[in-house]
This record gives C-alpha cells, structure tokens and sequence, in this order.
C-alpha cells in the first residue's frame, strides 16, 4: 500500500505547495516517471508584478510534449528564457526586503544552461528547501503508480489553488501589494524574497 504522499515536481512552486508538504511532515515521492502533462506548473510559476500576476513559462523540446516520461523532457534554448526570466524576477523583487540576500546564489540558475526540465526544476527546489531550512531528503518514484489514495496524490492537480488552507492563508507584505492588493498562491520565491527567514512560518 502506498503510504507516502506524491508529489509532481514543478517550476518554483506555489506556497500552497509547500504548506501542502509540511501538511505531509515533509516527508513525500517525488514524481519521475509520470508522462509529461502540458500546461501544468511543471514548467510554469507565476509571481506578482506591478501590473497583478506574471506566468513565466520554461520552453521545451517540441518532442517533449507527447508522452515523453517527465525525467526525460529537454528544456528548449531556442530562446533567451533564462534572461528573460531573470530580467522579470529582478524588476519585481529588486525591492523586497530579502532578494539582495539571496540574489548572488539565485542567480546561479538563470546563468548555467540545463539539459532537463526534472534535473532543473529539482535543484531549485532542494535550493528552496535550505533556504526555508526544511530538513528533506530526495525520495522518487521508481515505476509510476496509478492507484494512490486520493489524499496522497498531489500529481493531477493543475495548481494547488483548491488546497483548503489557501483561502485562510497567512497574508505577507508583497512589494506591490499597494496597487494589486494581496495575491494569494504566489511562486515561493515571492515569499522567501519578501519574509526571508521568516517565510517557513506562513506555510
């Protein structure tokens, strides 16, 4: 019987991802060998701007999205994406309280060219995890399981918007919250770079 919750792995998740792992004691599979789902957040985050909220998108091989097993998908570089997204997370995080703090080492991952969409996706994440100081170690799925008791399985949710504590979430100060109001579910990068060490404790 499958005992452990499982996870898809995506792009700088949500907080409401994150507060859906420490609902699991972070203890939880990541998966690895779904087929690669199309417009979902494994290559998608969304953080706020001065305008409301911003997608950014991480482009992949064409190939990649016709049943490819997502260990295997290949990021695309047919376009400047990781300019751009540093160029975005820059102009709207340059004033928040934290984002000096943790620019020079986030930087790394805007800078150094990636192979997979899973290999990527999972050093941001363990990098998120240190930072929040959240003690985990990886554990992935070996073959893909298709009967998982529905409170464990997190990989057919397209966001984690219908996760019961979103609407009861704890509110932080966002760095345009004076013109788009608060704006629930963000990247935890918003989090992390408004709270900084702090930002364990919203979740």
């Amino acid at each position: 019987m499958q005992s452990l919750a499982i996870f898809p792995l995506f792009y700088l998740p949500s907080t409401s991802y994150f507060s859906a792992l420490a609902k699991n004691e972070y203890s939880f599979l990541i998966e690895k060998h779904e087929h690669f789902p199309k417009q979902t957040n494994r290559n998608r985050t969304r953080i706020s701007s001065p305008n409301g909220t911003l997608d950014l998108y991480i482009p992949v091989i064409k190939g990649s999205k016709y049943h490819t097993v997502i260990k295997n998908v290949r990021i695309s570089d047919d376009s400047e994406w990781q300019r751009l997204h540093w160029r975005s997370l820059q102009s709207c995080y340059r004033n928040s309280a934290y984002f000096e703090y943790y620019e020079d080492e986030f930087a790394k991952f805007y800078h150094q060219k990636y192979k997979y969409l899973f290999d990527y996706n999972l050093e941001l994440f363990e990098w998120v995890l240190k930072q929040l100081k959240v003690k985990y170690e990886a554990q992935f799925t070996e073959e893909y399981i298709a009967e998982v008791e529905p409170a464990l399985d997190f990989r057919g949710k397209k966001s984690f918007d219908a996760i019961e504590d979103v609407k009861g979430a704890k509110e932080y100060f966002q760095v345009f919250d004076d013109r788009n109001g608060f704006l629930p579910n963000m990247s935890i990068v918003d989090l992390l770079f408004s709270q900084g060490p702090q930002a364990k404790s919203f979740l």
